[in-house]
């Protein structure tokens, strides 16, 4: 049998035999997110490949490899180089045309007459098993939904595959494949079935730089770090970065933050304590890091079930790996619990802190009043609980209620006295009276409500009288 090496492989088309005869050297690296195809994407798949096997070649779509050569290799591997080659996308493609092959070597009453079709579908089955034997899926949706679907693709094949249809999948049936030595360079390419034709979002990339960040002695922990990450829709992560993150880091360096892109990761990457240099500026960082190790470390905790976190600061500089997955973690939770706050009791609490009759009602009335749902309203209500986030990220809960009206008017006096808001209006409304840069600096509470603002001279927005009954309530209008 031939045997296929690395270093035969070039970008092109290739068969789907010729991609699963190489899967014993495939890896489904750290960053990508669970196994999620179902059994409709594994019918739409099929049903493919039924509809178009009258053809002499059907294209399925693109695979997008990395050639690493510094990836881990299990110890018992048969393979004679360390190097491995990553799947950065189409890992959904890929497990889903193993498991139908599987499914078709796997069938009781397979008799093939094409002595070539025997020999392929043997050679695949071998490589099918070293990849499985050394491939860990640590996420219980890959391990259900890959369960799900071999159970599927069984019962497909068991009635609507013929020899005919196995030659036509494994020999005709095509993807077509990057193989790229720079992982940079791997990302810019796009997964044309889970992508529809998208970029990779801006924190798959930076998923994957952490992730490549972690330290030597940390390597254990990738798991359970990033298992938090791991539970979230991309769409909520990316919602979390764009709206609030994003934004929040740019104003307060009094720059402007209007559409979180691929060209902005960078602001998300910061420094590796393991390997930066020894300048004083880091010191405070370097300190709490390990200082908070340490702490967690000591057996004193196994007695009285302390557990420290790291004192994360929405501006504060980014520590590269572990850290970053858990300052996301601890942000995703902490804005979870401010954001659209739909706290149907009488008195709403944030953070255990009892908001004040009137902090109370703004944030009843933001939830509920008619228009609150339009574009512009919405850009508005992101600002407002942006401000509010940053706030309580600097001051936790002290004088909270105050701290409530006064965004509240800073926010919604955009909304007042505009007709029409769009991102770009909320975006410059920021940098002329920057509420972040003031938060950014202030040394207490009282900065924030002492604050002086212009009252609103005209009323232009619409649909807004609960709005401009509080403004007019609190002396604004």
């Amino acid at each position: 049998m031939a045997q296929y090496q690395v270093d035969q492989f070039k970008t092109g088309i290739w068969s789907v035999k010729e991609l699963l005869l190489i899967l014993d050297q495939l890896r489904i690296p750290d960053y990508q997110r669970p196994y999620k195809w179902t059994e409709k994407n594994l019918n739409a798949l099929v049903n493919d490949i039924q509809e178009h096997k009258d053809k002499s070649a059907y294209r399925l779509g693109s695979i997008v490899l990395h050639r690493n050569p510094n990836s881990d290799s299990d110890s018992d591997s048969d393979s004679d180089s360390d190097e491995n080659i990553d799947i950065v996308d189409g890992q959904q493609r890929t497990l889903t045309l193993m498991l139908l092959v599987w499914a078709i070597i796997q069938k009781p009453e397979l008799d093939l007459k094409q002595e070539h079709l025997k020999e392929d579908l043997n050679e695949i089955s071998e490589k099918i098993d070293a990849f499985m034997s050394k491939q860990k899926f640590n996420s219980d949706i890959s391990h259900h939904n890959i369960y799900q679907n071999f159970n599927a693709v069984r019962r497909i094949v068991s009635v609507n595959f013929s020899e005919q249809d196995i030659d036509f999948l494994i020999n005709n049936c095509q993807v077509a494949v990057f193989i790229l030595d720079d992982v940079s360079e791997a990302f810019q390419f796009f997964d044309s079935q889970n992508a529809r034709g998208r970029d990779l979002e801006p924190h798959d990339l930076l998923k994957a730089y952490h992730l490549r960040e972690f330290s030597a002695q940390e390597q254990h922990l990738k798991a359970q770090t990033v298992a938090h990450w791991e539970s979230l829709d991309s769409a909520h992560l990316a919602k979390l970065f764009s709206n609030y993150l994003f934004r929040i880091r740019l104003w307060s360096r009094g720059k402007s933050a209007r559409y979180y892109n691929k060209d902005q990761v960078h602001l998300f990457k910061g420094i590796h304590l393991g390997q930066a240099d020894q300048h004083p500026y880091l010191e405070p960082l370097r300190i709490a890091h390990y200082f908070i190790d340490d702490y967690n470390a000591q057996y004193q905790r196994q007695i009285d079930r302390q557990e420290m976190s790291f004192p994360f600061q929405l501006d504060q500089m980014i520590i590269n790996g572990r850290r970053f997955f858990e300052m996301v973690e601890h942000y995703e939770k902490q804005i979870s619990k401010v954001v659209d706050h739909q706290d149907q009791s009488e008195k709403i609490s944030i953070f255990g802190a009892t908001l004040q009759d009137r902090a109370n009602r703004i944030i009843k009335i933001l939830n509920s009043y008619d228009a609150r749902n339009r574009d512009g309203d919405r850009y508005v209500r992101t600002l407002f609980d942006s401000a509010l986030i940053f706030y309580i990220d600097k001051f936790a809960t002290d004088r909270l209620s105050e701290a409530i009206e006064k965004i509240f008017i800073w926010a919604y006096r955009c909304r007042i006295s505009q007709y029409s808001v769009q991102l770009a209006t909320i975006d410059n409304y920021v940098l002329e009276k920057n509420i972040f840069s003031l938060l950014k600096y202030a040394q207490s509470p009282s900065e924030l409500i002492g604050w002086s603002l212009p009252i609103v001279d005209k009323q232009q927005g619409t649909n807004v009288v609960p709005l401009v009954e509080l403004f007019k309530e609190l002396n604004y209008l």
